[in-house]
């Protein structure tokens, strides 16, 4: 569209529409029992099912939250993309509102991520606390927090 089209748009009132920026993507793998952007290291966890990691993060779990990176973003519009990198069952992505947030804030979930693969998660994202996870390759609930 050349600057006259552009022109006649924002005489009506309907060129910022056109200016916003295209959503954020968060980039998030997971291999056995975690996720590696938020954990910042691959502990090799190897896992056939989800009890493997059940049984993992009941003697991790606490320490590696405790280290692992929050998350802070501003509202707005993002993709949360989830790439499979080696588990060898199929995986969701589930981000929620933390406590009662769960119940007011957005969330999105859905699986049928097979290893190798990537899914895409668009959201907006309200202020607010969130969590992330994966139910079916047990992570722990990873925090984001929105400002």
């Amino acid at each position: 569209m050349d600057i006259r089209g552009l022109a006649l748009l924002a005489s009506l009132g309907l060129a910022s529409s056109l200016a916003q920026a295209e959503p954020a993507v968060i980039e998030l793998t997971q291999t056995g029992c975690q996720f590696l952007e938020v954990e910042q290291q691959d502990y090799g966890f190897k896992t056939q099912q989800a009890s493997d990691c059940e049984a993992i993060n009941a003697t991790t779990e606490q320490e590696r939250l405790a280290d692992a990176k929050v998350l802070e973003l501003a509202s707005g519009d993002y993709i949360f993309r989830v790439h499979n990198k080696n588990v060898p069952y199929v995986l969701v992505f589930w981000l929620r509102g933390k406590g009662l947030g769960r119940f007011t804030l957005p969330s999105v979930s859905s699986g049928g991520i097979r290893q190798g693969e990537v899914k895409d998660y668009p959201i907006n994202l309200k202020a607010g606390e969130y969590q992330f996870s994966c139910p079916l390759n047990p992570t722990p609930d990873y925090r984001v927090l929105v400002h």
